[in-house]
């Protein structure tokens, strides 16, 4: 358990220096997709960094997304801030990667948001 641990821990670590990059360039905002997995129905939502919107009853806010410099088609990292609008509690804070939306996901029984990418202009 320890050694699973320490690999998460090495992948958050890598993943936020990847995030640091002078490689990235940051667009103005991000396409994103939430699932409710108990119906299938699924909502995209665009926004603009610092903005918040809604979806399925959860706050999500976007602080930042990034895509590669040489390819503004490449793949997009965004820091999501999700929150529960009624008690406030954060459900889910930090990077996520469009690529790899498992890698650092929202951990939540009845719902999944992950970025699709950034937008550019």
């Amino acid at each position: 358990m320890k050694q699973l641990l320490a690999a998460v821990a090495l992948l958050g670590l890598s993943s936020a220096g990847w995030a640091q990059d002078d490689g990235a360039v940051s667009g103005s905002g991000a396409v994103l997709r939430g699932l409710d997995k108990v119906n299938g129905r699924t909502v995209d939502a665009d926004l603009q960094t610092g903005g918040s919107a809604e979806l399925f009853g959860l706050l999500v806010t976007l602080s930042d997304c990034r895509y590669p410099a040489d390819n503004p088609t490449g793949d997009a990292f965004a820091f999501l801030t999700i929150r529960d609008p009624n008690s406030g509690a954060v459900q889910f804070e930090g990077w996520m990667i469009a690529s790899s939306p498992a890698l650092s996901a929202l951990d939540h029984s009845r719902y999944d948001i992950w970025v699709l990418r950034c937008n550019s202009s």
